[in-house]
């Protein structure tokens, strides 16, 4: 498998976030273009210097230096130094609203996460496919490499994960009616973006360069499922398991066993439902037939 540069490094990080951006401007003007392409070159830019020489040793002038713009001009687009590289917040926090508010498709949040995930990981991953020597993954070590040994950037992730955790309990609390800082919708805003911490470190854990994108891929899907079931079933299961003997394996089969038992129960649940509307409406005839 062939090397990839530092530029490689790069030119996948910015592309990659490109593709798996999906929110899409409704009427964009010349205008907005043009500051969303700026916006993108700025960060692109500061991902490349980043990567090349390190956090610390690039200053937000030698940014803008390098892009043919002011600092001013920097920080109108990012408003910190962290934000040049972390700047996927926004349109994260737009499908997580898109996928879990009041307008949403009925259906569990949980699945709903899920399916932006695995988006994501798919085309992330088409990615490294096409990219050739891309297959030795050093592009992901790269990126988790410069967050995890940068302090303030560890620490900028971590109050993105934060707030982005608050925007799915705002959503997820609008569409229920219920006030966001009621302990539900907390606890389910923390365990939805639980499934994003899942999916970077399944990323990072199997790109070691023995797998192909294709297995690795399935290998990072198959986690996210396993934990938004565990999620979805009830924490129960995982309390259950870890008192046995073999936790794992009781993990998964305490999950599988609840995930079934919830789907029969909810199944129940319509079919009393239905039964309770045919006597209803029986019971609605035999009233009026009564009254003739």
């Amino acid at each position: 498998m062939g090397s990839v540069t530092e530029e490689d490094v790069a030119s996948l990080i910015a592309a990659a976030r490109r593709r798996t951006s999906r929110v899409d401007p409704p009427g964009e003007g010349l205008r907005e273009r043009k500051k969303r392409l700026t916006r993108q070159q700025i960060s692109d830019t500061a991902t490349a210097m980043f990567l090349d020489r390190g956090f610390d040793d690039v200053r937000v002038a030698d940014v803008a230096e390098a892009c043919g713009i002011s600092e001013k001009t920097v920080y109108n687009y990012f408003p910190t130094k962290e934000s040049l590289l972390l700047d996927r917040e926004e349109p994260m926090a737009a499908e997580i609203r898109a996928a879990l508010g009041p307008g949403a498709p009925l259906g569990s949040p949980i699945e709903a996460a899920v399916r932006i995930i695995v988006r994501d990981v798919e085309q992330m991953y088409a990615l490294w496919a096409e990219h050739p020597g891309a297959q030795d993954f050093t592009v992901i070590h790269r990126f988790n490499d410069l967050i995890e040994g940068t302090p303030s950037l560890r620490a900028a992730q971590r109050d993105m994960m934060d707030r982005l955790s608050q925007v799915a309990a705002e959503a997820m609390a609008e569409r229920a009616g219920v006030d966001p800082q009621d302990p539900e919708p907390q606890v389910a805003g923390d365990a939805i973006l639980s499934l994003w911490r899942i999916e970077f470190s399944a990323m990072k854990r199997y790109a070691d360069g023995t797998l192909t994108p294709q297995q690795a891929q399935a290998k990072v899907v198959d986690e996210v499922r396993r934990a938004a079931r565990l999620i979805d079933t009830g924490l129960w299961s995982f309390a259950m398991a870890v008192q046995g003997s073999n936790g794992k394996e009781q993990v998964k089969a305490a999950a599988e066993a609840s995930d079934a038992a919830r789907k029969q129960v909810m199944s129940a649940i319509r079919q009393a439902r239905d039964a309770w509307k045919a006597a209803a409406a029986q019971v609605q005839r035999d009233f009026h037939a009564s009254d003739r």
